[in-house]
Protein backbone atom coordinates (compact mmCIF):
# COMPACT_ATOMS: atom_id res chain seq x y z
CA UNK A 1 0.00 0.00 0.00
CA UNK A 2 0.99 3.57 -0.53
CA UNK A 3 0.88 6.69 0.79
CA UNK A 4 -2.92 7.38 0.97
CA UNK A 5 -3.45 3.84 2.50
CA UNK A 6 -1.02 4.07 5.16
CA UNK A 7 -2.58 7.46 6.08
CA UNK A 8 -5.80 6.04 6.01
CA UNK A 9 -4.80 3.49 7.76
CA UNK A 10 -3.63 5.48 10.73
CA UNK A 11 -7.01 6.15 11.78
CA UNK A 12 -6.40 9.81 12.75
CA UNK A 13 -3.32 9.74 15.05
CA UNK A 14 -0.96 12.26 14.08
CA UNK A 15 1.73 10.37 15.33
CA UNK A 16 0.95 7.10 14.14
CA UNK A 17 0.60 8.99 10.96
CA UNK A 18 3.94 10.31 10.96
CA UNK A 19 5.54 7.20 11.58
CA UNK A 20 3.39 5.50 9.07
CA UNK A 21 4.21 7.98 6.95
CA UNK A 22 8.05 8.39 7.08
CA UNK A 23 8.61 4.43 8.08
CA UNK A 24 10.50 3.70 4.13
CA UNK A 25 12.95 6.43 5.18
CA UNK A 26 13.59 4.65 8.90
CA UNK A 27 16.12 1.65 8.27
CA UNK A 28 16.50 -0.40 11.32
CA UNK A 29 16.11 -0.91 14.70
CA UNK A 30 18.49 2.01 16.39
CA UNK A 31 17.02 4.66 13.67
CA UNK A 32 13.60 3.78 15.60
CA UNK A 33 14.40 4.23 19.09
CA UNK A 34 15.31 8.11 18.51
CA UNK A 35 11.62 8.33 18.21
CA UNK A 36 8.94 9.03 20.58
CA UNK A 37 6.58 5.78 21.31
CA UNK A 38 3.61 6.96 18.91
CA UNK A 39 5.44 7.71 16.12
CA UNK A 40 7.38 4.68 16.72
CA UNK A 41 4.34 2.86 16.71
CA UNK A 42 3.32 4.74 13.36
CA UNK A 43 6.70 3.35 11.96
CA UNK A 44 5.80 -0.42 13.20
CA UNK A 45 2.49 -0.52 12.13
CA UNK A 46 3.47 0.31 8.74
CA UNK A 47 5.92 -2.43 8.49
CA UNK A 48 3.23 -4.42 9.34
CA UNK A 49 0.93 -3.18 6.78
CA UNK A 50 3.50 -3.87 3.75
CA UNK A 51 4.31 -7.14 5.16
CA UNK A 52 0.82 -8.48 5.08
CA UNK A 53 -0.16 -6.41 1.93
CA UNK A 54 2.95 -8.44 0.41
CA UNK A 55 1.62 -12.03 1.19
CA UNK A 56 -2.15 -11.45 0.26
CA UNK A 57 -3.37 -13.92 -1.89
CA UNK A 58 -5.31 -10.74 -3.71
CA UNK A 59 -1.96 -8.68 -3.76
CA UNK A 60 -0.21 -11.85 -5.01
CA UNK A 61 -2.57 -12.20 -7.92
CA UNK A 62 -2.47 -8.60 -8.99
CA UNK A 63 1.29 -8.49 -8.95
CA UNK A 64 1.20 -11.67 -11.00
CA UNK A 65 -0.10 -8.85 -13.87
CA UNK A 66 3.22 -6.83 -13.79
CA UNK A 67 5.74 -9.59 -13.01
CA UNK A 68 7.14 -10.49 -16.40
CA UNK A 69 7.57 -7.01 -17.37
CA UNK A 70 8.40 -5.21 -13.60
CA UNK A 71 9.87 -8.01 -11.82
CA UNK A 72 10.35 -6.66 -8.17
CA UNK A 73 9.31 -3.67 -8.87
CA UNK A 74 5.41 -5.41 -9.45
CA UNK A 75 4.95 -4.77 -5.62
CA UNK A 76 5.62 -1.28 -5.16
CA UNK A 77 3.34 -0.82 -8.52
CA UNK A 78 0.71 -2.88 -7.06
CA UNK A 79 1.01 -0.77 -4.01
CA UNK A 80 0.20 2.42 -6.06
CA UNK A 81 -2.69 1.24 -7.89
CA UNK A 82 -4.49 0.25 -4.11
CA UNK A 83 -4.37 4.02 -3.57
CA UNK A 84 -6.09 4.45 -6.66
CA UNK A 85 -9.14 2.33 -6.26
CA UNK A 86 -9.15 2.92 -2.24
CA UNK A 87 -9.43 6.77 -2.85
CA UNK A 88 -12.49 6.25 -5.32
CA UNK A 89 -13.70 3.81 -2.82
CA UNK A 90 -17.40 5.27 -1.85
CA UNK A 91 -17.62 3.71 1.20
CA UNK A 92 -14.54 5.30 2.63
CA UNK A 93 -14.53 8.46 0.79
CA UNK A 94 -18.04 9.71 -0.30
CA UNK A 95 -16.47 11.42 -3.01
CA UNK A 96 -13.71 13.82 -4.51
CA UNK A 97 -14.18 16.78 -1.60
CA UNK A 98 -14.53 13.78 1.41
CA UNK A 99 -11.24 12.78 0.10
CA UNK A 100 -9.85 16.44 -0.30
CA UNK A 101 -10.80 16.85 3.25
CA UNK A 102 -9.10 14.11 4.23
CA UNK A 103 -5.63 14.68 2.14
CA UNK A 104 -6.06 18.48 4.05
CA UNK A 105 -6.14 17.23 7.51
CA UNK A 106 -2.93 14.46 6.63
CA UNK A 107 -1.14 17.21 5.33
CA UNK A 108 -1.63 19.68 8.14
CA UNK A 109 -1.05 16.85 11.11
CA UNK A 110 1.79 15.61 9.61
CA UNK A 111 3.24 19.28 9.61
CA UNK A 112 2.71 19.71 13.31
CA UNK A 113 4.98 16.46 13.46
CA UNK A 114 7.62 17.91 11.00
CA UNK A 115 10.48 18.22 13.23
CA UNK A 116 10.44 14.32 13.29
CA UNK A 117 10.92 13.48 9.11
CA UNK A 118 14.03 12.13 8.20
CA UNK A 119 15.90 14.27 5.49
CA UNK A 120 14.69 12.70 2.64
CA UNK A 121 11.06 12.75 3.46
CA UNK A 122 11.56 16.54 4.56
CA UNK A 123 12.99 17.16 1.24
CA UNK A 124 9.55 16.11 -0.84
CA UNK A 125 6.76 16.50 1.60
CA UNK A 126 5.80 20.31 0.11
CA UNK A 127 5.66 18.68 -3.19
CA UNK A 128 3.58 16.03 -1.90
CA UNK A 129 1.23 18.79 -0.08
CA UNK A 130 1.30 21.34 -3.09
CA UNK A 131 0.33 19.02 -5.66
CA UNK A 132 -1.73 16.66 -3.59
CA UNK A 133 -0.62 13.60 -4.16
CA UNK A 134 -2.77 11.56 -2.13
CA UNK A 135 -5.87 13.64 -3.81
CA UNK A 136 -4.46 12.73 -7.40
CA UNK A 137 -4.49 9.08 -6.49
CA UNK A 138 -8.26 9.77 -7.42
CA UNK A 139 -7.70 10.03 -11.22
CA UNK A 140 -6.22 8.59 -14.22
CA UNK A 141 -4.21 11.10 -14.81
CA UNK A 142 -2.62 11.24 -11.25
CA UNK A 143 -1.80 7.28 -11.52
CA UNK A 144 0.05 8.54 -14.46
CA UNK A 145 2.19 10.60 -12.22
CA UNK A 146 2.20 8.60 -9.61
CA UNK A 147 3.34 5.99 -11.70
CA UNK A 148 5.87 7.90 -13.51
CA UNK A 149 7.37 9.24 -10.29
CA UNK A 150 8.16 5.77 -9.12
CA UNK A 151 9.61 5.39 -12.32
CA UNK A 152 12.29 8.53 -11.28
CA UNK A 153 13.07 6.78 -8.21
CA UNK A 154 13.75 3.52 -8.94
CA UNK A 155 16.67 2.95 -11.16
CA UNK A 156 16.75 0.07 -13.01
CA UNK A 157 12.76 -0.30 -14.00
CA UNK A 158 11.85 -0.83 -17.50
CA UNK A 159 9.85 2.17 -18.82
CA UNK A 160 6.36 2.43 -17.04
CA UNK A 161 4.14 3.50 -19.93
CA UNK A 162 3.31 -0.73 -20.60
CA UNK A 163 2.49 -0.51 -16.89
CA UNK A 164 -0.34 1.92 -17.12
CA UNK A 165 -1.39 -0.09 -20.02
CA UNK A 166 -2.06 -3.16 -18.07
CA UNK A 167 -3.10 -0.98 -15.39
CA UNK A 168 -5.95 0.23 -17.71
CA UNK A 169 -6.47 -2.98 -19.90
CA UNK A 170 -6.98 -5.20 -15.89
CA UNK A 171 -9.03 -2.19 -14.01
CA UNK A 172 -12.06 -4.20 -13.04
CA UNK A 173 -9.67 -7.43 -12.22
CA UNK A 174 -7.53 -4.98 -10.44
CA UNK A 175 -10.20 -3.28 -8.66
CA UNK A 176 -11.42 -6.83 -7.66
CA UNK A 177 -8.19 -7.44 -5.88
CA UNK A 178 -7.99 -4.34 -3.83
CA UNK A 179 -12.07 -5.29 -2.95
CA UNK A 180 -10.78 -8.72 -1.65
CA UNK A 181 -8.02 -6.99 0.30
CA UNK A 182 -9.19 -3.73 2.20
CA UNK A 183 -11.91 -4.88 4.78
CA UNK A 184 -9.19 -7.57 5.99
CA UNK A 185 -6.41 -4.99 5.95
CA UNK A 186 -8.63 -2.48 8.02
CA UNK A 187 -9.82 -5.30 10.54
CA UNK A 188 -6.30 -6.54 10.54
CA UNK A 189 -5.08 -2.93 11.43
CA UNK A 190 -7.30 -2.18 13.84
CA UNK A 191 -7.54 -5.63 15.88
CA UNK A 192 -4.34 -7.32 15.29
CA UNK A 193 -1.66 -4.70 14.81
CA UNK A 194 -2.84 -1.86 16.68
Amino acid sequence: MNYLAHAFLSFGDRDVLTGNMIADHVKGRVALEQYPAGIKKGIELHRKIDSKTDTHPATQRAKLLFREDYGLYSGPITDILYDHFLAGDPKYFSGRDALQHFTHTVYAQLEENAAWFPPKFASYFPHMKEHDWLLNYRTLQGMQKSLNGLARRALHMPPIEKAYEIFVTNYYTLNQCYYEFIDGMIYFVKNEAA
